[in-house]
């Protein structure tokens, strides 16, 4: 286990641009607001966002805690770290599968966390090293597949999904994002990216359609600005199913830690 946490939530894609760092941030905003002690790390090493999402200024660095740890950050009632704490903001990081992986463990295990009920794992694209090193050096609770309704972004998502079956992650369901294009000037409704995609991809795999979110420019605009929509519209529609994704995600772990309250993970 990692000190100071209790349930690991790894919230992955298949692939980039379906606002998966956009939904982690909302969802961990919506668990806390549920009453729990929230944690979030972003393990994008190529390219966090989380700082920005967060509203964290650049240049501001986690202080040590001890001789081998540091402080997460807080933001919005949550305790955050990333890469982007560690280095400048324009800094690219140019390293091999393995340094990122090294790095992406320093992150989880030399970071202070204090008493989480939950961290929500933001993690990269793809089925890499980062998602290995998780699912083989850490007990994971659960994960939660972020998706659009179009059908390429489906294929990766499905490829998420067998990534963790594999390696004894329970998945706890599926979030459709850009479900519904709204129009800014009448409100007029529209499926640009198909209908339906989630709700498929959870019935193929007997797993849940944790919530469906629009296609909304203020959702972008809002954690542009470092105030994610559960933070600057709270009674607000998308804030509102951001707290219904929260409380299914804690009913599937209260489930699978009464199915089985010790899981095994192989090297």
């Amino acid at each position: 286990m990692i000190e100071g946490v209790k349930h690991i939530v790894a919230v992955a894609s298949g692939k980039g641009g379906v606002g998966k760092s956009t939904v982690t941030v909302n969802l961990a905003l919506a668990m806390a607001a549920e009453g729990y002690r929230v944690g979030l790390l972003d393990a994008d090493i190529y390219g966090p966002s989380q700082a920005q999402m967060l509203g964290i200024a650049p240049g501001v660095r986690p202080q040590p805690a001890g001789e081998n740890a540091f402080k997460p950050l807080e933001a919005h009632g949550l305790q955050a770290m990333s890469m982007a704490f560690m280095v400048d903001v324009d800094e690219p990081m140019v390293w091999r599968g393995p340094m990122v992986a090294g790095a992406f463990q320093q992150l989880l295990n030399q970071t202070a966390w204090k008493d989480l009920d939950y961290l929500f794992v933001d993690m990269p694209p793809g089925t890499g090293d980062v998602q290995l090193t998780l699912a083989q050096k850490v007990p994971v609770s659960g994960a939660v597949i972020v998706t659009t309704p179009q059908d390429i972004a489906l294929l990766d998502a499905k490829k998420g999904i067998e990534m963790f079956r594999k390696v004894n992650v329970p998945v706890l369901g599926v979030v459709e994002n850009m479900s519904q294009h709204i129009c800014s000037q009448c409100g007029h409704q529209e499926p640009i990216f198909g209908s339906g995609g989630g709700e498929r991809i959870a019935s193929q795999y007997q797993t849940r359609l944790l919530g469906q979110l629009p296609l909304d420019g203020t959702i972008r605009e809002q954690v542009d600005g470092g105030k994610p929509s559960v933070i600057a519209d709270p009674e607000g529609n998308v804030a509102q199913t951001f707290r219904q994704v929260a409380r299914a995600v804690a009913e599937g772990i209260e489930a699978q830690s009464d199915e089985s309250p010790t899981i095994s993970f192989g090297e």
